[in-house]
């Protein structure tokens, strides 16, 4: 990209946060007097869309999800970041096409981007200003802090990434420490990314997996088509964490999978199971060994008959 393209897009992100600041002032100032708890109710409900979105572009990205990042982001977005290299800040801007295209030309490893924090300014309940202040963290080590702002457009009543623009800092070694519940919320969201070696990537090489006292999958390419095998069941599936227990040298994953069975030939019905891997993590902060179980014949019925409701 050359220097004007870089200089134009920067400028029309800079114009759009103008615009939207001062429109958010003027709108402050004119109604500040006639605020109701209607109007409080209806703001508190936009931050929390807003910032369901946010986490949905994020977790989207932390799985390289092309198909995702495109529904959550408007044809035209934009992305421009920067970070200190050499002892100089240097700044990059590209369109999301760009972004996205860049995942071909490297190797992919699945990260989680945990919020700290984050600053909401709606205006019309149709724009909004996001900073959200995160840390980008790879198998449970905290890794570049970066900090977040992002216009969001609603499109259609949904919320849609219109820009972002983030600054990255490095994290002190002190911080850099591996946190076994980062970790595990990175494991429950590779689960999710349809990218099956994501999972296998959080065991050692000669790691194994047990699903329901069955034959051990052993190594991570046999890990992997455990968990291909699941992904391929249920395309939409996602995997939420419930709680991590520490149990003398072992560690229980409590997990919730949700998903659709919507495949050729599949039965289309929604299934939600819970269940738990008790682990052995190495000393290199990976699975060594997981124990699965979950209730193989109420999955069944499910699988079969969908969710009671």
């Amino acid at each position: 990209m050359n220097n004007n393209s870089r200089n134009q897009i920067m400028s029309i992100l800079l114009l759009s946060f103008l615009i939207v600041s001062c429109q958010f002032n003027q709108d402050n100032t004119e109604i500040s007097e006639g605020i109701t708890s209607e109007t409080i109710d209806s703001v508190s409900t936009a931050e929390e869309e807003i910032i369901a979105t946010v986490e949905n572009i994020l977790r989207a990205a932390g799985n390289y999800n092309i198909e995702e990042l495109d529904n959550l982001t408007s044809d035209k977005a934009v992305i421009g970041y920067t970070m200190i290299k050499d002892g100089a800040w240097i700044n990059t801007e590209v369109t999301l096409s760009e972004y996205i295209e860049s995942f071909k030309k490297r190797e992919l490893r699945p990260y989680i981007e945990i919020v700290s924090d984050y600053d909401i300014i709606v205006t019309e309940e149709h724009m909004a200003l996001v900073r959200a202040d995160a840390v980008v963290n790879r198998f449970g080590i905290p890794g570049l802090r970066e900090v977040n702002h992002m216009i969001l457009i609603r499109e259609n009543n949904q919320w849609k990434l219109l820009s972002i623009g983030w600054t990255a800092h490095e994290q002190p070694e002190a911080k850099r420490k591996f946190d076994l519940n980062i970790f595990a919320q990175g494991y429950a969201q590779a689960w999710g990314s349809n990218r099956p070696n994501f999972v296998s990537s959080f065991f050692a090489e000669d790691g194994s997996l047990i699903v329901n006292n069955g034959v051990p999958a052993k190594g991570t390419n046999a890990i992997t088509y455990v968990a291909r095998g699941f992904m391929e069941t249920f395309p939409d599936m996602a995997v939420s964490m419930d709680s991590l227990v520490k149990k003398s040298d072992k560690t229980r994953f409590y997990w919730t999978l949700t998903g659709t069975n919507d495949i050729p030939n599949g039965t289309g019905n929604k299934v939600k199971i819970s269940g738990f891997e008790e682990w052995t993590i190495n000393e290199d902060g990976l699975i060594q060994e997981s124990k699965g179980q979950f209730d193989n014949e109420e999955y069944q019925r499910q699988l079969e008959f969908g969710i009671e409701k």
